[in-house]
């Protein structure tokens, strides 16, 4: 096989990879979450709780979790840029039927199949980055990649919203299922083709689950894991129920004035890309412990009794979940050496997992204890990150360094 050299920053190729990549973050958080600050609208239309309306996003998260291995093993197999494609083509116009007049249960149905869909996107692109940029960029392309989640994440939640205000939430839905669908055919123009990606043997149930076992036995692979549970899980949970507290009759906000508060979001943008320059001048533990400490005095913030010093702490929390993601995710594909985009899938799997098992329990503990009870579990949910964290530099002990060979599995450097 041909070999190419990689994509170097400031060429042609380089930025267009980006772009495409931004768009691509962008079409997958702005439909997997737009329904997430329309849970007040499904309460009211449906007559459910916040609970139950947290499924309109723990449904097409879980999907995507389970999917997400699957995805990773096809992609090693058949290639990236078909697959992510596929995905955020027809993520879109899922998100286009999701907004037809349907009952609950459809509904969820449809978010289930948007969610399976996605998963053709999150690890196939990040494995796509691992191979196709110049190794001593990769950071900074993957703190881009990020900032294109974010703010996809942020824009489709404050579109939803105002949209919603106008006219109706299923127009809001339809409007970003059409904004999605323009999107993705710019990816599908702009993406460099996958020069450097070699396809693994033909899908063999032995060969896949030997690689996924020997990710799986990987210590420091399973503290990524952990770490993508506990952030992403604390992440949604106090994004699923700060909306109802806002609301509610402790500040009594109207439900446009509380979208913006999604504009976080472009701040958390903004850290991840800065939070992956910096990895490169201190290494990877100081900045993922500095990421954690950052989500945890944002979260004591938010127990203040002040908008604007909930407002900060929203932001502040934000910043440090961007960069802790940034800083893991990128982790991943060093460790992993072989089959990265199936490491990839696994790191995204725990990932979504997370938000699924927290952005819905969440609801019961806002319901039992209000919003000290929400801010207990997140803080719990880092600690247990915080001793993954040191657990990781324990078997890893020289894993932070700031240029790391693609070494085999269980290499510490």
């Amino acid at each position: 096989m041909t070999e190419y050299s990689a994509l170097e920053p400031g060429t042609k190729a380089y930025w267009q990879a980006n772009l495409a990549l931004f768009f691509a973050g962008f079409v997958t958080f702005s439909t997997i979450y737009m329904f997430q600050p329309l849970f007040p609208d499904l309460v009211a239309e449906f007559g459910i709780t916040p609970a139950t309306a947290s499924l309109s996003l723990s449904f097409a998260t879980f999907a995507l979790a389970l999917t997400l291995p699957l995805s990773g093993v096809l992609s090693d197999a058949w290639g990236r840029r078909g697959f992510m494609i596929v995905a955020v083509v027809a993520a879109s116009l899922l998100a286009l039927v999701s907004a037809c007049p349907l009952p609950l249960s459809l509904l969820l149905g449809v978010r289930l199949i948007q969610g399976l869909v996605l998963a053709g996107v999150p690890a196939v692109a990040m494995a796509y980055l691992n191979e196709e940029i110049e190794p001593r960029a990769i950071g900074s392309a993957m703190g881009l990649y990020i900032a294109g989640n974010a703010f996809g994440g942020m824009t489709g939640r404050i579109l939803t919203v105002i949209l919603a205000d106008l006219w109706s939430w299923r127009m809001a839905v339809a409007a970003i299922g059409g904004l999605g669908l323009l999107l993705a055919l710019l990816f599908a123009w702009l993406l460099p083709p996958s020069r450097n990606f070699q396809s693994q043997r033909p899908l063999q149930l032995r060969s896949l689950t030997s690689s996924l076992l020997r990710h799986l036995r990987h210590p420091g692979l399973l503290c990524l894991f952990l770490l993508a549970f506990c952030c992403m899980g604390g992440f949604v949970t106090l994004y699923n129920y700060v909306t109802f507290r806002l609301l509610g009759s402790e500040f009594n906000l109207q439900q446009s004035q509380v979208a913006l508060i999604f504009l976080a979001y472009a701040f958390g943008g903004c850290g991840s890309s800065v939070m992956g320059r910096l990895v490169d001048r201190f290494g990877r533990p100081s900045i993922l412990f500095m990421s954690l400490a950052i989500m945890l005095s944002g979260l004591l913030l938010t127990l203040d009794q002040g908008l604007v010093l909930v407002i900060l702490g929203i932001v502040v929390f934000t910043i440090g979940f961007f960069g802790a993601h940034a800083i893991c995710s990128a982790w991943v594909g060093v460790l992993a050496g072989e089959a990265r985009a199936q490491a990839s899938s696994l790191y995204l799997f725990f990932y979504y997992l997370g938000s699924s098992i927290s952005g819905t329990g969440g609801g019961y503990f806002y319901s039992s204890w209000g919003w000290h009870g929400v801010v207990t579990l997140i803080a719990v949910l880092i600690g247990v990150a915080l001793l993954s964290g040191l657990r990781l530099v324990s078997v890893l002990p020289t894993a932070g360094a700031a240029t790391l060979p693609k070494a085999l599995p269980g290499n510490s450097r």
